[in-house]
């Protein structure tokens, strides 16, 4: 691997404040300190800092040898999850449910030791803006409050990038592909109303109960029947909730749960199918119903020519067999697809390793993003890092003469 020699001089230092990061988890537009400490280091660096974008967001702005020339943004995200950590290992989180178990405190880093070393040496022509954005998990849409906030009309970038780590991809690799990388996220709620009565004498109401059994079995349709096999898609029931005792059929049943797809117009078909089946399902059997589908996050879709590029630079740091282009997209979902419709760019995926469960009634298998014995492999930091340099410094270089200026 041809890594960045200072960035592997800082990787003791870089450890200690990406575990600084871990012990002191914040959730979403509550990362007071950890917005403090991005935006303190920025500064320590000599690199300009904006703050108040999306509530706690942070962007740093390094200018090269010359401000003529684009401008390109790289984004890390800060939030933790509300969620408790099992891990006892010093860095362990001291803030109860609320954990990184995201590695959000590792994308930080690794942009930030990026960013130091672009400052330093800045030998390049245009603009680095690095975005610490708030607020990416539980539907929050940190990304999307950035950009209502002016992120893009005050930092006008031609490109804009993202990484995650990936558990299961070994430490050293990258993961990438143009198009859908990750899906959307959306969710809906159901409220069937009926009459209650003794269960005894069902003939006397009007069961919700079992209009809610037959609609969760008739939504399944829609995938298996309207969607496209090619185009995929999930419609996940996660939630029935009706009734309070044995031998009453209650007045009320809801239904809760997940839709995700990699194209809008499946979305788009999925809904309407969605709310036309829930109506005339519930009015067959004499119920009425509301229906509410919210959208979260619209799926992460990479720019070719873009994904393109970060697949050469990455090649070029850990060789082509350490780049995996033919990867199945996530059916997770990431706000990162709110700057991707505002700008082209690209999603990668780095390796973080096998990684190991740190309780026994896990199992087996590497251990997942979202799970209470979850840790960013520090080992990365020096590999995500001189990603984003030679990312930055080679699109500039290559894009000078090209895009137009900023």
């Amino acid at each position: 691997m041809r890594l960045a020699e200072e960035i592997l001089a800082w990787q003791a230092e870089m450890t200690a404040i990406r575990r600084d990061f871990h012990a002191h988890p914040e959730i979403a537009f509550e990362e007071m300190r950890t917005s403090d400490r991005v935006a303190d280091m920025l500064q320590s660096w000599g690199i300009p800092v904006t703050r108040g974008l999306g509530g706690t967001g942070v962007v740093g702005t390094i200018t090269g040898r010359s401000a003529s020339g684009p401008a390109i943004g790289l984004r890390a995200d800060m939030d933790a999850l509300p969620m408790p950590e099992v891990n006892d290992f010093p860095h362990a989180s001291r803030n109860p449910g609320k954990m990184h178990a995201c590695g959000h405190d590792g994308h930080m880093t690794m942009l930030l030791a990026a960013a130091r070393l672009l400052a330093q040496t800045r030998d390049f022509d245009g603009t680095v803006h690095v975005i610490f954005q708030p607020a990416e998990e539980g539907g929050h849409a940190g990304a999307r409050a950035m950009i209502r906030d002016g992120l893009f009309s005050r930092f006008p970038v031609a490109a804009v990038f993202g990484m995650h780590n990936w558990p299961g991809l070994p430490v050293g690799e990258f993961a990438i592909q143009p198009g859908p990388m990750m899906a959307s996220s959306n969710t809906f709620e159901i409220e069937i109303e009926g009459k209650g009565a003794h269960a005894a004498m069902p003939n006397l109401g009007i069961d919700p109960v079992m209009a809610a059994v037959q609609l969760a079995q008739s939504l399944q349709t829609i995938i298996t029947r309207n969607c496209d096999p090619l185009d995929p898609a999930v419609i996940s029931i996660t939630q029935i909730h009706a009734g309070s005792t044995n031998n009453v059929i209650p007045d009320t049943a809801s239904l809760q749960g997940t839709v995700r797809s990699f194209s809008t117009a499946v979305l788009d078909l999925v809904e309407a199918r969605m709310a036309e089946i829930t109506e005339h399902t519930c009015r067959a059997l004499a119920c009425s119903a509301r229906f509410n589908f919210i959208r979260s996050y619209p799926p992460t879709v990479n720019d070719a020519a873009q994904t393109d590029f970060c697949r050469r630079v990455a090649e070029s740091l850990v060789g082509p067999q350490r780049v995996h282009t033919d990867v199945k997209p996530s059916m997770g979902a990431e706000d990162f697809a709110f700057m991707l419709q505002e700008v082209p760019g690209s999603y990668v995926w780095v390796g973080n390793g096998a990684g190991e469960h740190r309780d026994a009634g896990h199992g087996a298998g590497p251990c997942t993003l979202h799970n209470s014995s979850y840790d960013f492999n520090d080992e990365l930091i020096p590999i995500g890092a001189s990603y984003w340099v030679e990312l930055a410094r080679q699109w500039l270089r290559t894009h000078a003469e090209t895009e137009p200026r900023t």
